[in-house]
């Protein structure tokens, strides 16, 4: 299982497209902090605008912590599409690459080969949000520094300094959790078609038309929004609510956990009962 796992990921890392999404990444986070660093408070002052005759703000609420939370908020519905980029591509990959044939040859049965797989793209879904963790705070602390955490939304939150830290590597693990199943959906995908762009056009689709469904205020859309994954997605935000709901917290984990089993579970039926033609 081990030396499955190990040349599963080493298969992984050789393919260029694996790194795209952290290109990704390594461009548009400093790109913003950088941003907003040379425009010298304008960007605060737009955001603070809205508050200011209710608050008096002392100093700066603009840090580290408070660029990471807003980041997240404005990445959040693009991060699954970055996923997906490698998520897609574990099986749809092989088929494409006509190498199904030689991977079945080795004496592991096909469940263990799935598991693999799946264990891969779930490993390189932590990867990723692990990889956006540390650029986003470790640069934005270096640029602003740290302090209280402002969260600007519905509801004026702050939270002191001695909590956001734990708070942050919560979410992030959270949002690692939110991932996880859209990678399992993109796994699923990808073992119904022959090329990467398939579960990758899937996956987003199902997504937007989820969202699109949980945001039409229609009485049967919102009876049936307790049913899409995507309604659960956003588990990591109440992070940074005060206090934590950590009742809701709990029934995202288990329902996202649930999906992901699901998606999983329908993949290796279907991949137990494949034809492996090339």
């Amino acid at each position: 299982m081990k030396t499955l796992l190990g040349n599963e990921i080493l298969k992984t890392t050789l393919k260029w497209r694996s790194y795209i999404s952290f290109i990704a990444i390594a461009v548009v986070v400093p790109l913003v902090e950088i941003a907003i660093k040379l425009e010298g408070g304008a960007w605060e002052r737009s955001i603070t605008r809205g508050f200011a005759q209710d608050f008096v703000v002392l100093g700066t609420i603009v840090n580290g912590y408070f660029l990471t939370q807003v980041i997240m908020n404005a990445l959040w519905i693009h991060i699954p599409f970055l996923v997906t980029l490698g998520a897609g591509d574990q099986l749809a990959g092989e088929a494409t690459a006509g190498t199904f044939r030689l991977l079945l040859t080795r004496p592991a049965s096909r469940s263990r080969i799935l598991l693999t797989k799946y264990a891969t793209t779930l490993l390189y879904a932590l990867a990723l949000v692990t990889f956006m963790a540390l650029l986003t705070v470790g640069l934005g602390v270096l640029l602003f520094g740290t302090g209280d955490l402002v969260v600007v939304g519905r509801d004026f939150v702050l939270i002191p300094e001695s909590e956001v830290l734990w708070r942050i590597v919560v979410s992030f693990g959270l949002a690692t959790w939110g991932m996880w199943t859209v990678a399992s959906l993109a796994f699923l995908l990808s073992s119904l078609v022959e090329n990467g762009i398939g579960p990758l056009v899937g996956t987003m689709a199902v997504i937007i038309v989820f969202l699109v469904i949980s945001n039409v205020p229609v009485d049967f859309f919102a009876s049936i929004k307790p049913y899409l994954f995507t309604t659960y997605l956003d588990l990591w935000q109440k992070m940074f609510a005060d206090p934590v709901p950590w009742d809701e917290i709990l029934h995202s984990v288990y329902v996202l956990g649930a999906f992901s089993v699901g998606f999983y579970l329908v993949t290796w039926y279907i991949f137990l009962r494949k034809d492996i033609l090339s």
